[in-house]
């Protein structure tokens, strides 16, 4: 949030204009905006300029809340680093990796493990439609991570976008049997990306240990953009 809790309204031509949009990029008193307009068109503009949006519910109302982060996580797959106890899981092969076939399904456990899961509601329908009717500007999956009787055990909803891939939000099982399956998701998807010779995998806030855990980095939002305006466009 700005220091003085000022919160500024987006609208799509604010950030098809050069000249707002590097205001945005440079000014470092604001991240959060807002806005009523759930179309895929805005939305799908917003995460091709960098910002992850999410969304908040006010008087009744539901907005879209477009971020463009004061820094970001990124991980590089040379600098995966998978714990033992992962490890372990890999070595196992009991589990079964997925993308995209129990789309409608992560966002039900989604759903389900969130308190207040802003990814419901408008914001949802936007991610269904532009999920229903992919394009070569962004392609929003589901990652799926199941047991060896396919029941979702752990799972995330994120979007591609040229070279780039950007976390949305996730779940995975508290049951203690599947302890650390959230973690080998992510080792696993991680080392799908590479495969697929994605440049990096944008993690998000860099606030929460288990990202650097798994190699990320932080960066600064000019740095993070340099990387990220070259790699949307490949």
């Amino acid at each position: 949030m700005t220091d003085n809790n000022t919160i500024y309204y987006l609208k799509l031509n604010d950030i098809l204009d050069k000249e707002t949009l590097n205001f945005i990029y440079m000014n470092e008193d604001s991240n959060y905006y807002f806005s009523d307009d759930f179309s895929s068109k805005f939305y799908t503009q917003l995460a091709r300029c960098g910002f992850i949006s999410t969304s908040i519910i006010e008087e009744n109302k539901q907005y879209l809340l477009p971020e463009m982060q004061f820094e970001y996580a990124v991980l590089d797959f040379e600098n995966l680093n998978t714990s033992k106890s992962v490890q372990k899981l890999i070595d196992s092969s009991n589990y079964k990796f997925n993308i995209n076939t129990r789309f409608n399904e992560v966002l039900e456990k989604l759903d389900n493990y969130h308190d207040n899961n802003w990814l419901s509601g408008q914001y949802k329908q936007t991610i269904l439609n532009i999920y229903n009717e992919p394009s070569n500007l962004i392609e929003i999956i589901s990652v799926e991570l199941l047991n060896e009787n396919d029941d979702l055990i752990a799972g995330e909803v994120g979007y591609i976008i040229g070279k780039t891939y950007t976390s949305l939000t996730g779940f995975s099982s508290k049951e203690k049997e599947y302890k650390n399956w959230g973690k080998l998701q992510m080792v696993l998807l991680a080392k799908f990306l590479e495969n697929e010779n994605f440049d990096f995998w944008n993690l998000g806030h860099p606030y929460m240990d288990y990202k650097f855990d798994l190699g990320a980095l932080k960066y600064s939002r000019i740095d993070f953009l340099k990387r990220w305006l070259v790699s949307v466009n490949k």
